[in-house]
């Protein structure tokens, strides 16, 4: 231990001086404990705030694309075999209506403290939107348009894929925003589970006196929300034009 420390007291001048790490003196802002510091925020972008809005993200993403793979499987099945809708539609609602954390607490000691808790609890919760609009989409595709399809020798999977998909794109895209923007804010809560994600830092910032972490983080997710939301808009937009057109008519 003292081999360790010999380097330290040889820099201080020698034995009996100990080395006291330099931070630096706190700007203003710092030190009268303002609501924001845009300084000790930038200052603190890359190393603090930037890879826990990245986590959260890849969180997200993870989540929502799972959800979305299962309950498109199971919303086109469920239109296929209209018998199925109510058995899928009322476990996917269970799940949603449990609270974010006591699903966190009922699959802890399976899973663990663990990435993996987290993912199946968000994709859990996703079912249910998920599923809703997307069979609610397919089934109110004007029926003119499916007797249309077969009128042209398409299959049923063609139908599907070539007309019904596309008709009910609208409704897939809302389902996707609303799904998307609920998903960012119940992985804030996942910090209880995993150090991870914008809710983590916001978690120990709400054990310090200290604001511009948890204004900061806050923001963050905020403006994750907005994106991602406004990212969607876009896409729906864009696989959808005729209805954009058909609205501004």
């Amino acid at each position: 231990m003292m081999t360790a420390l010999l380097p330290l007291a040889v820099a201080a001048g020698g034995p009996g001086h100990p080395v006291i790490p330099d931070f630096g003196e706190p700007s203003r802002c710092v030190a009268d404990d303002a609501t924001f510091c845009t300084d000790w925020f930038t200052a603190h972008w890359s190393n603090l705030f930037w890879p826990a809005l990245a986590q959260h993200i890849e969180l997200t993403l993870i989540a929502v694309v799972i959800g979305f793979v299962i309950a498109s499987a199971a919303a086109v099945l469920a239109h296929f075999q209209g018998w199925l809708a109510a058995p899928v539609s009322a476990v996917s609602s269970f799940l949603y209506t449990v609270p974010p954390l006591a699903l966190f607490q009922l699959l802890v000691p399976v899973t663990g403290f663990s990435v993996l808790t987290v993912e199946v609890a968000l994709v859990a919760y996703s079912l249910y939107l998920l599923f809703t609009t997307l069979l609610t989409g397919l089934r109110e595709v004007p029926q003119d348009a499916v007797r249309a399809g077969r009128g042209m020798g398409l299959t049923r999977r063609q139908i599907l894929f070539k007309v019904e998909i596309p008709l009910a794109m609208p409704a897939i895209i809302a389902g996707l925003r609303v799904t998307t923007v609920m998903t960012i804010g119940t992985v804030a809560i996942a910090a209880y589970v995993i150090d991870e994600g914008l809710g983590s830092l916001i978690l120990k910032a709400l054990q310090s006196p200290f604001n511009t972490q948890f204004v900061g983080a806050g923001a963050l997710a905020v403006a994750l929300a907005l994106a991602a939301d406004g990212l969607l808009v876009l896409a729906g937009r864009l696989l959808t034009p005729w209805s954009h057109r058909r609205r501004s008519a």
